[in-house]
């Protein structure tokens, strides 16, 4: 006989009976969607197309004539099988030193040779999912807070949260200066949190942003460096669009500004990386964590033992990335593609009337649909949300999952996808804005002629009032007025 559900669940952790993993988020439902009735261009062309995956697929040929030209880079052919037996046995979770290099070596390419990074800080971990929730674990108690300026990526709910007991705190910015963060709004967060006795810890920021596909400059980088210097809180970039940069301004991270800065607690900065959008290598699980603080690298790297970098990966793109050539015209080439895929995708969109924020990095835009929206409330956002994914058949993500403070934003990927398969989603966004135009002059015409019709019914009605008897009469009931001799 089973047990009942309240029963069942008495005898489970509190980490498995809640629902704080986030995955019961439209976000998530998007993707469900798309895995229910997903698109083919042959075999299901009425599919779901989905854009709420941001991952970079415009490459994988590079990727491909990189391994058929470098056979003995694998354990698994002819020419690298002689490796086999020393890749296959156990490494410990310091990573294998050639693959630590190459990562390091990577990164400074990324960041333009302006900064060099120590291979002895790299730490792995099973994706920036892992990154993410290590460093927490490195930096936060349960109950703990980290400020996090919105909208931001939905599923830190989880990579933060979820097990580690940290809590968010959201520094609200806004599409009046195209949602930059400001001093003020960071003080703004910071003073709420203490208010609600929260103890914050840090600050954690995307470079650059996901979903906006936006850098930070300069001058913002080191008035987030200052704000956390004068609060004695920590500091985490997520950097894992470092190299998805596609036009100006350039990428500058973190490692660079504080280079610069003179007075700066170093032991506060860490960096979240990875090679899943950079790459285009989400199953390979390759997360880093880079961090200036030296327990905090001692204590990450305990902790990466459970989820380490398999050693057949780390052994192939230990290769991969020390090949100076290919690396330097991968990522040019990648950057040309993301640029060419993105102008592509926007303007299809403007010829229609929609509007993207300005971006210049990114596999994503963060498309204004505000005009689309029958009421401006996240009611509204999520009502035009059903309709593109159930009836347009597209899965896009609605701002309001990535904590966005104003309704009708969405972000739409661009970038794993193949040309022809972004025609088709652009044909299907056009289909839905002309009928939405068609419905909206309709709507207009019967107004007018409502407008119409009631000015005839009250033109005829006060013309018949207006020769009723009544007013003509010497006693009508509507006073005259009168001369008084003084």
């Amino acid at each position: 006989m089973g047990l009942g559900n309240e029963e069942s669940h008495q005898l489970l952790s509190n980490m498995a009976i809640n629902d704080k993993h986030g995955e019961n988020s439209p976000y998530f439902d998007g993707w469900k969607a798309y895995d229910r009735d997903p698109f083919h261009p042959t075999h299901n062309p009425q599919g779901v197309i989905q854009m709420g995956l941001a991952e970079n697929q415009l490459c994988f040929d590079l990727i491909q004539e990189w391994i058929r030209n470098n056979p003995e880079a694998s354990i698994c052919t002819p020419q690298g099988l002689h490796n086999f037996r020393d890749v296959a046995i156990f490494q410990d979770y310091h990573g294998l030193p050639r693959f630590r290099n190459g990562v390091a070596k990577f990164m400074s390419k990324v960041n333009g040779g302006m900064v060099k990074f120590e291979a002895d800080r790299i730490v792995m971990s099973g994706g920036a999912t892992g990154a993410n929730e290590v460093i927490m674990f490195c930096l936060a108690d349960p109950g703990d807070a980290f400020l996090i300026p919105s909208p931001y990526y939905p599923a830190y709910a989880r990579d933060l949260c979820w097990r580690t007991g940290v809590q968010i705190i959201p520094v609200h910015t806004d599409s009046s200066n195209n949602f930059q963060i400001t001093k003020e709004a960071l003080e703004t967060a910071y003073k709420k949190a203490q208010e609600d006795n929260l103890n914050v810890k840090g600050l954690l920021i995307t470079n650059p942003s996901n979903p906006l596909g936006t850098t930070l400059d300069r001058k913002t980088m080191k008035s987030l460096v200052t704000f956390i210097s004068e609060k004695n809180i920590h500091l985490v970039c997520d950097e894992i669009y470092a190299a998805t940069v596609f036009s100006t301004p350039s990428f500058v991270s973190v490692s660079e500004i504080i280079q610069e800065m003179e007075f700066c607690n170093r032991d506060l900065i860490h960096i979240v990386y990875s090679l899943s959008k950079d790459m285009g290598f989400p199953g390979f699980r390759v997360g880093i964590v880079y961090s200036y603080n030296d327990t905090v690298v001692s204590c990450a790297r305990k902790m990466s033992s459970f989820g380490l970098v398999s050693s057949q990966t780390q052994h192939v793109l230990a290769s991969m990335l020390s090949d100076d050539d290919f690396v330097d015209r991968f990522l040019a080439e990648s950057s040309r593609r993301l640029a060419k895929r993105h102008n592509l995708f926007t303007e299809g969109l403007e010829k229609m009337g929609i509007t993207c924020l300005p971006s210049n990095a990114g596999l994503f835009c963060w498309m204004n649909l505000r005009s689309l929206l029958k009421e401006q409330t996240v009611e509204g956002e999520m009502k035009l949300w059903r309709v593109i994914v159930n009836e347009v058949k597209l899965n896009i993500s609605p701002g309001s999952s990535f904590s966005c403070s104003e309704a009708g934003w969405y972000r739409v990927c661009f970038a794993n996808m193949d040309d022809e398969t972004m025609e088709v989603a652009l044909r299907r966004i056009r289909a839905f804005v002309g009928k939405e135009a068609k419905k909206a002059v309709e709507v207009m015409k019967n107004m007018q002629n409502i407008i119409k019709s009631l000015r005839a019914n009250f033109s005829a009605r006060f013309d018949e009032f207006i020769m009723s008897p009544s007013l003509r009469s010497p006693h009508s009931p509507i006073p005259h007025s009168s001369y008084v001799k003084a």
